[in-house]
């Protein structure tokens, strides 16, 4: 679908997609609890990804199935709660500049659990993007008020599992296409979905005008920025490496802060500093040679 040539224009695409899911959820909140928007997102990118891949799903291998449900935990079924729930405590654009942990872990679990090597510039690059992270979290408390830690450390779980799942697809489903995984990852984790959404009462409150009101957001949500983003992520995965593909979150802080001055909100010089770090941080990462 796309060759190497492409993979910066994939990583702009995803950061823009999933720079504005956070602002997406924090809209679907204002009607839903955390376990029926994360419901909703899992069944309305599991319909829409049924209806463009549903024959893709015959090109996986019976014993690739295991690896694809557990990609589906790790890499949807456990964020997509946790990033939810997290909201609730923590504004989107705190919920987006952590989500760039995400890069670190993957350069650790890769290291630890899966023998995977790292030039050194890579490392450097990661910690760079690391460290501009932290000040962007920095200069967001101190122009925003202290953050809820509890609920930023949720946050950072579900970095910890998306690492985790970008190295297992790595190493099991290189060679499956990115359509069958992502097909294959919602239709596992439909039913428990459904099951979810019905047990949290959304049937009955499903009419309410709040309610439709966040239901679209959630909508986009999971179709946009869940559905079609997932497929663009695993082919940026086989085509790169698991530290470039997770480099994307360096970006999303970016994207969110957007959001945040289309609010009214603003950017203190620290925060700038940060962004122009991650920057730094992020083509470091993506070289290939040292």
């Amino acid at each position: 679908m796309f060759s190497k040539n492409n993979k910066w224009f994939l990583l702009i695409l995803l950061s823009l997609i999933w720079g504005s899911s956070f602002i997406l959820i924090k809209r679907g909140l204002v009607g839903l609890n955390p376990f029926q928007l994360g419901a909703l997102r899992i069944i309305f990118a599991s319909l829409f990804l049924l209806v463009i891949g549903f024959k893709s799903l015959f090109k996986i291998p019976l014993f690739k199935w295991k690896y694809i449900a557990i990609t589906a935990l790790f890499g949807t079924g456990f964020p997509v709660f946790l990033f939810a729930y997290a909201q609730t405590g923590i504004k989107s654009s705190v919920s987006g500049i952590l989500n760039s942990l995400t890069p670190l872990y993957t350069l650790l679990l890769g290291i630890l659990l899966f023998g995977l090597t790292f030039m050194r510039n890579q490392i450097f690059g990661v910690l760079l993007g690391l460290t501009g992270c932290l000040m962007l979290v920095i200069g967001g408390n101190s122009g925003n008020g202290e953050t809820n830690y509890f609920y930023a450390f949720l946050v950072v779980i579900a970095t910890l599992c998306y690492a985790l799942n970008v190295n297992l697809i790595r190493k099991y489903l290189s060679d499956v296409s990115p359509l069958s995984i992502t097909t294959g990852n919602f239709t596992f984790l439909l039913i428990p979905a459904i099951v979810i959404l019905f047990i949290s009462g959304y049937p009955q409150i499903a009419l309410q005008p709040e309610v439709k009101h966040a239901t679209l957001f959630i909508i986009v949500l999971g179709m946009l920025g869940t559905g079609v983003a997932n497929i663009l992520y695993f082919q940026l995965i086989h085509i790169t490496s698991p530290l470039f593909a997770s480099s994307v979150t360096y970006f999303i802080p970016l994207v969110a802060m957007a959001w945040g001055l289309l609010d009214g909100e603003r950017l203190s010089p620290l925060q700038f500093l940060g962004s122009l770090i991650i920057l730094s941080g992020v083509y470091l990462a993506s070289k290939n040679k040292a």
